[in-house]
């Protein structure tokens, strides 16, 4: 018969230590799950609404430049402004980086956000072009405005900028 000695350590938990311990990291899951999927969705509305930022300085830069050149009227390249190919209407709003100072298209929209965002902006493509690999995709929304639909999220987030009177609207979904 073996009798308990007090001096001998004890080598291990006990069933009902470790079901008490799995049961703390249940609940403590069960309450931080959700919240890191918010960060995730929080995360990509701070992306696009940072974006739309970009593009709305992009959008007031190039103006701001084309009134320091003292123009009045639609120009084929703004002179000290990126690379020295936007375009402006008569207004001064971006219409494109090929010299045309009209109503854009896909083709334009796509330029317009690479000429007035920077080098390490969110890569872009025409939305008929349907390149999984970009994060917005281009197409016009009407007559004058280009419309940037974010891709990463799946929720047709998206960026207008209306080259008639240089408005930047965002809707986050």
């Amino acid at each position: 018969m073996m009798q308990y000695n007090s001096r001998q350590k004890q080598k291990g938990f006990t069933l009902i230590e470790l079901v008490v311990v799995i049961a703390i990291l249940a609940i403590l899951a069960a309450f931080a799950l959700p919240r890191f999927a918010q960060l995730s969705e929080q995360a990509h509305q701070a992306s696009i609404k940072g974006t739309a930022g970009a593009l709305s300085a992009g959008v007031a830069l190039a103006k701001a430049q084309w009134v320091a050149n003292g123009q009045t009227g639609a120009v084929s390249a703004v002179d000290g402004f990126g690379d020295g190919d936007v375009a402006v209407n008569e207004d001064g709003w971006a219409t494109s980086t090929d010299g045309t100072t009209t109503a854009p298209n896909q083709a334009r929209c796509v330029q317009i956000w690479r000429g007035l965002m920077q080098s390490n902006a969110p890569t872009i493509d025409q939305r008929s072009a349907a390149n999984a690999n970009a994060e917005y995709w281009a197409a016009v929304s009407n007559t004058t405005a280009c419309e940037y639909e974010y891709q990463l999220d799946g929720q047709n987030s998206t960026i207008t900028y209306d080259t008639a009177d240089g408005s930047i609207v965002t809707v986050i979904n």
